[in-house]
């Protein structure tokens, strides 16, 4: 029996929807173990040098532009920001409701994706922002 082929999309968008959810999970626990703010910084770390080495062992470039490394220097202060807040959620309140809430950041993308870089407005979108919101609403309660 052979396999069917997988996009890379695919695979690699349910590799990160499976290893962010058992980071939630284990996050959660160490900020009720440590201050929260500390057990962030460890997570981040132990993860850079993780992509450090996999920039090394990949066929990436090293070559940064000045707009690439601005851009990029300026999401890893929202992904600090980020992973600090989530850490600190955890540590007072459910699991549940603070990985819900964080994992709808699609959400904020997708209206700065419509509003600022002309994304277009459409049912099917309209409507996957919608039901994901009901979704949070009925997993928070």
């Amino acid at each position: 029996m052979a396999f069917p082929e997988i996009d890379s999309a695919v695979f690699f968008g349910l590799l990160t929807m499976v290893t962010w959810g058992i980071w939630v999970v284990l996050g959660n626990a160490a900020s009720e173990s440590i201050d929260p703010r500390t057990a962030a910084a460890i997570s981040y770390l132990v993860a850079a040098p993780l992509a450090l080495g996999y920039i090394l062992v990949s066929d990436a470039s090293l070559a940064i532009t000045a707009r690439g490394g601005l851009l990029a220097g300026a999401a890893g202060v929202f992904t600090g920001i980020g992973l600090i807040s989530m850490y600190i959620g955890l540590s007072g309140g459910s699991t549940t409701v603070v990985s819900t809430l964080s994992a709808m950041y699609f959400v904020v993308a997708a209206l700065i994706g419509v509003a600022i870089l002309g994304d277009e407005v459409t049912i099917t979108r309209v409507a996957g922002i919608a039901f994901a919101l009901i979704g949070v609403i009925l997993v928070s309660q």
